[in-house]
């Protein structure tokens, strides 16, 4: 297995006390980088960008060619860390970015994450093999569990021959890196699977400037981690879809700088278009921490309209919630999800159909 070249030096400084307000290090830049800070990837030596490339949204491109270039050039703009899922439009966004990363795989650090909830682990070895073939490479950096968002999700994990087998068993095989975990709902069900003792080395979480006053993450989870050394992976900067972005509540930029002065090793954000691609590349290449002040003051700013979760329904509304979670545990699914309305017309998307992994049982 080759190891993927990412430069950087370990930032310097230490972890604020109490609340988590800022990054807590400096972050440095890559020698003869375009610019994006490189951060440590938790405990290890291994180094990322600071700013990720999220695999839903490339799936939302305008078409296969443009994905593709949208992929390279954010690898030829700095980006290092790539986010991705099983799942995501049917397969078709690991397909476009496994297109994309083609001649540059060994510049980057590619996650995507296994969608067993709760189900036997040879079902994620197969979705492991899949998502492979996809992106046309023998192995990945980091692979983690997709979706936790009920109190049960941490024992069907860890229960005999369930996921967690499955994901240790292709980290010793060289097929994987690292590991981790990921969700949007729930601290308390992040908290949870932390305390099973599965050696994580990373948790990824939705961290935004509105998080702070509703079902905090930044509050609850981010403080664990650094005390344990897990990589903290941040997403939704812009809410999901920027909803508070478009009804003026604050800039792409406040939102963005907010989120990537947490301490975090990288935030992830959605950019299916050229535009928005090269705004965030603009923003994070000219990145300045904010100041602890500063980021108070722009919580301040949006607590009349945070407390009530309008711009976080990930966290409490089924329309965000993944089909594969929801089948998974038997729930109903939102008809209106842009996932389940691919589902239903999975013939007539342009990716690979969702592969039926239990008529490929052995």
């Amino acid at each position: 297995m080759n190891e993927s070249n990412l430069a950087g030096a370990p930032p310097n400084g230490g972890a604020n006390a109490g609340m988590v307000v800022s990054g807590g290090a400096t972050p440095t830049k890559a020698e003869g980088s375009t610019g994006i800070p490189m951060r440590p990837f938790g405990r290890h030596d291994a180094h990322i960008s600071a700013l990720g490339f999220g695999g839903h949204h490339l799936g939302d491109a305008e078409s296969e060619k443009v994905a593709i270039q949208l992929v390279q050039e954010a690898v030829d703009g700095g980006i290092t860390f790539f986010d991705n899922c099983w799942e995501y439009h049917r397969g078709k966004s690991e397909v476009w970015m496994g297109a994309g990363l083609k001649g540059r795989r060994d510049k980057v650090f590619l996650m995507t994450k296994v969608c067993t909830h709760g189900r036997e682990g040879m079902i994620a070895t197969q979705m492991l093999e899949q998502s492979l073939r996809r992106f046309q490479t023998d192995h990945l950096d980091l692979w983690q569990l997709h979706g936790v968002g009920w109190d049960n999700d941490p024992e069907l994990f860890m229960r005999k021959n369930g996921a967690a087998e499955a994901m240790m068993k292709a980290k010793e095989q060289g097929k994987v890196r690292y590991l981790g975990f990921t969700g949007h709902k729930d601290p308390e069900v992040h908290l949870k699977m932390i305390k099973t003792g599965f050696a994580f080395d990373s948790v990824q979480m939705p961290l935004n400037a509105f998080d702070a006053h509703f079902l905090s993450f930044a509050e609850q989870v981010l403080p664990e981690l650094q005390r344990r050394g897990i990589a903290a992976l941040g997403m939704k900067p812009l809410s999901g879809h920027g909803e508070p972005v478009e009804q003026g509540q604050l800039s792409a930029e406040e939102a963005l700088r907010y989120a990537m002065s947490l301490p975090v090793a990288t935030t992830i954000t959605g950019m299916e278009k050229p535009e928005v691609l090269r705004q965030n590349l603009k923003i994070a290449q000219n990145f300045k921490l904010m100041n602890p002040e500063e980021m108070q003051a722009l919580r301040d700013r949006v607590k009349m309209v945070a407390g009530d979760g309008r711009y976080e329904l990930y966290k409490v509304s089924i329309r965000y919630d993944n089909p594969e979670a929801r089948m998974a545990h038997g729930f109903p699914l939102d008809d209106q999800s842009e996932e389940v309305k691919e589902m239903l017309k999975s013939t007539e998307n342009t990716g690979f159909p969702f592969p039926d992994v239990k008529q490929q049982q052995q």
